[in-house]
């Protein structure tokens, strides 16, 4: 099982798009795989499925902020397995025996760092490193029995645009990182950053993991940037999209060679039927276009995972 953090400090990057598409065409072609949702918008909770069903059923206690909300109040964490559902209108899709599964997101996880820095707080240096090391560390504990009893393929972790501890968490549970980048000034311009803070907080929770025999050493690799909202001309990004992807390739960070481009119609409506754009019949050429590319990717994507799936 491989663990794939999702994220861009900057937002509107189509970090959900990619995800969900991802997370899909994986499925289709008959993956098991687990995707959760970590970013307080819930864009990719509501990619499959409807408000009112989460509000209903999932909004109370069958989030990830309830599973969050168990360690900031010192208390043992449910399950990952009692959070976890299995949407109904994106699964009809699948035939190859693949499916997916969301732990979805809850607005309340923005005031879920506050509550988890409090508890860092205020320790003696052993009681910090213990308390270090639950706060950051226990979703890859939990993720890893988790994909074990469920024996998923593949686990897609969709960012918050930020490096809270919610975010520290994620990126401590993977194995890689993916990163969605629209070719501009702003979306690029913390890539690098990105690189330097994950190498930090490596360094870090290695430091404390090391004193403990519950915990292992963390090593999570940036698979590559894929870009997104490209505009198209003569079946080429224009001049000025290519000047951010050729400034992020001399970053000597992998870049993917398929993309995703702007298409505002087809990739805006697909949320609201639970189904993403990948899977959808073609409605007219650009809407083929832009699922082969998708497909393109998810090949690259699968051959950057060096058969670890």
């Amino acid at each position: 099982m491989e663990i794939v953090s999702v994220i861009n400090y900057k937002g509107g990057v189509g970090k959900t798009t990619v995800t969900s598409n991802l997370a899909a065409e994986l499925a289709h072609r008959g993956k098991k795989v687990l995707i959760l949702d970590m970013d307080a918008q819930a864009s990719l909770t509501f990619s499959f499925i409807k408000p009112e069903f989460w509000d209903e059923r999932l909004k109370d206690n069958k989030t990830i902020k309830s599973w969050f909300d168990c360690i900031s109040q010192g208390e043992n964490t449910m399950p990952l397995s009692n959070l976890r559902i299995r949407p109904e209108e994106v699964n009809k899709r699948f035939k190859s025996g693949g499916f997916i599964d969301l732990i979805s997101s809850h607005l309340g996880l923005i005031n879920v760092d506050l509550e988890l820095a409090t508890l860092l707080g205020g320790a003696s240096p052993s009681q910090t490193q213990k308390k270090y090391l639950k706060v950051h560390g226990k979703l890859r504990q939990e993720l890893h029995e988790l994909g074990q009893e469920q024996r998923y393929d593949i686990v897609l972790i969709d960012c918050p645009p930020n490096f809270n501890i919610v975010t520290k968490n994620a990126l401590i549970a993977s194995d890689k990182i993916l990163i969605p980048a629209k070719p501009d000034y702003l979306s690029t311009l913390g890539i690098d950053y990105l690189k330097r803070s994950v190498d930090s907080l490596v360094k870090d929770f290695n430091f404390y993991a090391d004193k403990d025999s519950e915990f292992e050493r963390v090593s999570p690799e940036i698979l590559g940037v894929i870009f997104t909202m490209i505009q198209i001309t003569s079946g080429q990004p224009i001049s000025a999209q290519k000047q951010y992807i050729s400034q992020t390739k001399r970053l000597k960070v992998p870049v993917f060679n398929s993309l995703f481009r702007e298409n505002k119609t087809i990739f805006a409506d697909a949320p609201r039927d639970g189904v993403p754009v990948v899977l959808n019949f073609y409605s007219n050429q650009t809407h083929s276009d832009v699922v082969s590319e998708i497909e393109d990717f998810v090949d690259e994507f699968l051959d950057n995972l060096e058969g670890a799936l």
